[in-house]
């Protein structure tokens, strides 16, 4: 059991450094039809969708990222203590 709540933290870590770039190259960038913009997008667009439905983009200003970093968060401290 300890072996699978460690790879569950160990995938939301690196999910979270993923959401991390992506949310940080929404910055700079335009096109996300090139690689690896492409993949990075169909990464997180998913899991970002369905905080976009809960507060939709304001003024132009995507603001689910919030919400999907805070759900991770909690999910991290859960594991954590599960994990004891």
């Amino acid at each position: 059991m300890e072996s699978i709540v460690i790879t569950l933290m160990n995938f939301l870590q690196i999910y979270i450094v993923i959401l991390t770039v992506r949310v940080l190259a929404t910055w700079f960038i335009q096109d996300w039809s090139g690689q690896p913009w492409a993949t990075l997008a169909q990464l997180t667009d998913p899991y970002l969708n369905l905080f976009r439905q809960v507060i939709p983009p304001i003024g132009g200003l995507d603001l689910s990222p919030i919400l999907a970093f805070l759900l991770l968060s909690f999910l991290q401290q859960g594991l954590q203590a599960v994990a004891g």
